[in-house]
C-alpha cells in the first residue's frame, strides 16, 4: 500500500539577519501548528520575527499548491523542521586609531521551513 506524505518545504535564502538572532525565534515555534506559531510570532517583540512568519506562510501556500485536492488549512498543517543555517558573510572593515582596520563581518542566514499535515490514526477492520 502506498502511502502519500502531505508536506512542503520553503527556503529562504540570503537573509540579512545574524543566524544567532533567527534561531531565538525559531526555537520558539518548533513542533507547533501553523495558526500557533503564526499568532506568538506577530507578538514577539524580536524583529526576525516578520521574516520568519513569511517562510512559514510560503511553506503552507506550497503544501496547498502542492496538494489542491485535498482541503488543507493552517489549523491541520505543523511545522515539521524548521532551521537555520548560516549564509555568506559579507566582509567590511571599520577605521580604527594609528591607521589600523577593525574587520566587521556581517553574516546573513538562510531559513528552511518543512510543514506537514497531522497524520489521522485510521483504523481498518
Amino acid at each position: 500500500m502506498e502511502t502519500l506524505t502531505f508536506e512542503a518545504k520553503a527556503v529562504q535564502r540570503h537573509l540579512r539577519k545574524a543566524p544567532r538572532k533567527l534561531r531565538l525565534v525559531v526555537d520558539l515555534v518548533r513542533g507547533e501548528q501553523v495558526d500557533k506559531a503564526i499568532k506568538t510570532l506577530e507578538f514577539t517583540k524580536k524583529g526576525t520575527a516578520a521574516d520568519v512568519v513569511k517562510v512559514i506562510k510560503s511553506a503552507a501556500a506550497n503544501i496547498r499548491d502542492k496538494f489542491e485536492e485535498e482541503r488543507l488549512d493552517n489549523d491541520l498543517l505543523f511545522i515539521k523542521e524548521i532551521y537555520v543555517d548560516e549564509g555568506v558573510t559579507l566582509k567590511r572593515i571599520q577605521p580604527a586609531p594609528m591607521g589600523r582596520a577593525h574587520r566587521i563581518n556581517k553574516r546573513s542566514s538562510h531559513i528552511t521551513v518543512v510543514v506537514a499535515k497531522k497524520e489521522e490514526t485510521v483504523i481498518e477492520d
